[in-house]
């Protein structure tokens, strides 16, 4: 059977469906970011440090995105087939970090969906890859 994957993914966290006739694996990957941290030279007034501290800040943002997104990659590299499922822009980000290696041609489709609970998000992706059968001579 093909390895069939799932991934609901927004900024905070990441839930990996790879199913199969016997069931399926959940994988749950946290991230890192928040967006509310404060760095020094950050406060409500303006100072000259404020934009140096904001690109600190960015740049933290951008180090933890990309190790989060690279252990999300990690999980996927034996999928066949994927379904990216998400509220906002991880899901996109995600699919451009995909562009750049091998993943890409095995994207199925990018969907946007809000919040699911697990056993929805199984359900939905069971269900998309059994239509995808279905459809496929």
């Amino acid at each position: 059977m093909k390895k069939e994957v799932g991934l609901w993914i927004d900024h905070k966290k990441a839930v990996i469906v790879k199913v199969a006739k016997e069931g399926e694996e959940i994988k749950k990957i946290e991230s890192t970011v928040d967006k509310q941290t404060r760095y020094s030279g950050r406060s409500g007034s303006k100072t000259l440090a404020a934009p140096l501290a904001e690109d600190h800040r960015d740049k933290k943002i951008a180090e933890h995105r990309n190790r989060y997104y690279d252990e999300i990659i990690a999980f996927l590299h034996d999928a066949e087939s994927i379904l990216i499922l998400g509220p906002g822009e991880a899901k996109i980000e995600l699919e451009k970090r995909l562009a750049h290696g091998e993943l890409k041609r095995h994207i199925a489709k990018i969907e946007a969906v809000d919040k699911l609970t697990e056993p929805q998000l199984v359900a939905k992706v069971r269900q998309y890859f059994l239509k995808q059968h279905a459809h496929t001579p």
